[in-house]
């Protein structure tokens, strides 16, 4: 066990100090319906009492850094996360439900994270414009301030990881308020954060529920940016109070993903990542490809092949890291169940089954729908779930209209050996990122990641999300 994750779930971190909260919520493991732990239930009050500590520390050591120090602080924090990996992947599978290989997998990209903001942190630049005779005009990069990060519960790591890093290479002081359901690693990663010499203040954690502790924090006077994860409808209300101060957004919210494979595609090579974008992490990834749209030529292989790969597929609990585990919550559960039943009138090409999961689990079989209409609900509309519709088309215009027609534009996938044909899709697909013959790219920090319509707007990962947690300053001197 490594020693620097030692917490009370029941605490708060703020200003340096962790804090007894006078309520707690129950954590329950999604795997088998137990009693988890108490996590602290924040308030107004701490969030009020984090957001000042932040400000304490940015007009103080935090704020006077260099940005080289920052740079070393988070390398330190990144390393400290790689000794501590099979720790935080045994936490996050007990938390959340992930099986342990991709729990894991999570908690090494957490330290990737810092890494590369401990890197770039050194090297955000401003840049000199020509201008008129007798000035001299340059442009300045400087941090936000307070910046308040409201993470949800299907990464924690990950998105606290793109979140928190980018912010703290910055300069900026963070406020962080982890999802209810769960919080456990970002309490760790709070301690690991103390343990590499961030100052006190710089980081403050206060767990508790969306409409106490979120709404404070979206709706602070005195936060000067605000980073949202989440649902449509949550990231709407975000938005709106943080809209009353004026306050910039960066907001990831939903997606309906497709993957278009062509005739001509390489299906040895799409097959798992047809299948995998779907069902990792029980289907409950904003970036997941619920839609599978296939050209007529291979239309029937497709599904035949990813029928077959479906009959694979495992669930089970987190701790027996099966292919897929429990979704976070009954309520989830009941949420998903919902949108199958909107499929009874629809051909099910193939489900996966159980292994050993407790009927207390909050357990979905993973579902492949045949042939099924472009304006299906379940076409449509967000599942978060290990749900994926096959849908068939002829043309590539065909192809283009079907994945530009919902509200949402995250993630495309392009599976063509056709070079135009690749160039013209990444043109015309309404989508923040283009895969081409893959999807995901391996996770790729570097990579900006970002929607447009109802997937959000601003860019988290890489030098965009440093860009995106900055203001620019300019600066014209006249000197004749």
């Amino acid at each position: 066990m490594c020693d620097a994750l030692w917490f009370d779930p029941t605490e708060m971190l703020i200003g340096g100090t962790w804090k007894q909260a006078a309520e707690t919520l129950p954590l329950i493991n999604p795997s088998d319906g137990s009693p988890l732990a108490d996590i602290a239930r924040g308030q107004a009050p701490d969030i009020d009492a984090a957001v000042t500590a932040a400000h304490a520390a940015r007009a103080g050591d935090w704020g006077r850094m260099t940005a080289t120090e920052r740079g070393r602080i988070l390398t330190r924090i990144g390393q400290l996360v790689l000794t501590c990996v099979d720790a935080l992947a045994e936490i996050e599978a007990h938390d959340v439900g992930k099986p342990l290989t991709q729990a894991r997998a999570d908690a090494v990209a957490l330290a990737r994270y810092m890494e590369f903001y401990g890197g770039a942190a050194d090297k955000i630049m401003g840049e000199t414009i020509p201008y008129l005779d007798g000035y001299t005009v340059y442009t300045l990069r400087e941090p936000h301030g307070v910046t308040g990060h409201i993470v949800p519960w299907n990464y924690p790591m990950q998105i606290i990881g793109r979140s928190v890093g980018a912010a703290l290479a910055m300069g900026n002081a963070c406020v962080l308020k982890p999802a209810e359901e769960a919080c456990l690693t970002a309490l760790a990663f709070a301690r690991i954060c103390a343990e590499a010499g961030l100052p006190a203040g710089a980081l403050n954690v206060v767990p508790g529920l969306g409409a106490e502790a979120g709404a404070a924090l979206a709706g602070h006077p005195h936060v000067q940016h605000i980073s949202f994860t989440g649902s449509v409808r949550t990231g709407a209300l975000v938005q709106q109070a943080a809209g009353a101060n004026v306050v910039p957004v960066t907001l990831e919210l939903g997606g309906k993903s497709p993957q278009l494979v062509f005739d001509d595609a390489d299906l040895d090579a799409a097959l798992p990542f047809l299948v995998n974008a779907g069902i990792q992490n029980a289907g409950q990834t904003c970036s997941a490809s619920s839609r599978i749209l296939v050209q007529r030529g291979v239309y029937d292989e497709v599904r035949d092949r990813m029928a077959a790969a479906y009959t694979e597929l495992t669930v089970g609990p987190a701790m027996d890291d099966l292919r897929v585990g429990p979704l976070i919550s009954q309520r989830q559960k009941e949420i998903v169940t919902g949108f199958l039943t909107q499929g009874t009138d629809l051909s099910i090409a193939a489900q996966g089954h159980l292994q050993n999961a407790p009927d207390n689990g909050a357990y979905v079989l993973p579902t492949l729908f045949d042939n099924v209409p472009p304006d299906h609900s379940l076409a449509r509309d967000e599942i978060f779930g290990p749900v994926q519709v096959l849908i068939p088309f002829d043309t590539e215009a065909e192809a283009i209209e079907i994945a530009n027609s919902t509200d949402y534009g995250l993630v495309a996938s392009i599976w063509t050996a056709h070079g135009a044909r690749q160039m013209r899709l990444a043109k015309a697909l309404r989508s923040g990122q283009i895969f081409i013959n893959n999807y995901g790219a391996g996770g790729g920090v570097e990579l900006p990641f970002g929607g447009i319509g109802k997937s959000g707007h601003g860019r988290e990962k890489g030098f965009e999300a440093l860009y995106g947690f900055s203001t620019l300053k300019t600066v014209a001197a006249h000197h004749g």
